[in-house]
């Protein structure tokens, strides 16, 4: 088990800050930048992915998608923020299959000395996986990447 983290105190300059990094490094399907907002011990959540824990995973889940999708970039359309945590709620859009695929999401991010240690992000994947399907020509590039979804329970049950 990951010990807990304690996350930094957002105020709204530096939610505006990092809201203009996360901009920034989803113009264009870069690497690099998203690997420079990671905090050593991220744990990134999302459907379809599961729980991605370390740099080395969430490289390599980046590589994936980047591949899968060579041209994806992002359009927020709101943020917010407040006490320990930012939320972006944002449009991801590239070409897939040849044709464009598009899909709105919110991400909850805790930063740890400014840098992302957790990001939890939340969107109906059914859509996005039901799209994909039925586009035949991405096939061999989804099958390409190795993607194997995960469907398991990216949300907390209280109890356990």
């Amino acid at each position: 088990m990951q010990p807990a983290i304690t996350p930094d105190v957002i105020d709204r300059a530096a939610a505006a800050a990092f809201v203009e990094k996360f901009k920034d490094c989803w113009q264009t399907p870069d690497l690099r930048k998203h690997e420079a907002l990671w905090s050593d011990q991220i744990v990134l959540t999302q459907p379809l992915l599961g729980t991605l824990r370390g740099r080395d995973e969430c490289r390599a889940a980046f590589a994936r998608l980047f591949e899968l999708v060579p041209d994806i970039h992002a359009t927020v359309h709101r943020w917010s923020a407040g006490n320990d945590a930012i939320f972006i709620e944002f449009t991801l859009s590239g070409t897939f299959g040849g044709r464009e695929l598009a899909w709105t999401a919110v991400d909850r991010f805790a930063l740890v000395n400014g840098l992302i240690a957790e990001r939890i992000s939340y969107f109906d994947s059914a859509p996005l996986a039901l799209a994909m399907a039925g586009r035949p020509r991405g096939w061999r590039r989804l099958l390409g990447t190795r993607f194997v979804p995960r469907f398991e329970r990216y949300v907390q049950d209280p109890g356990s």
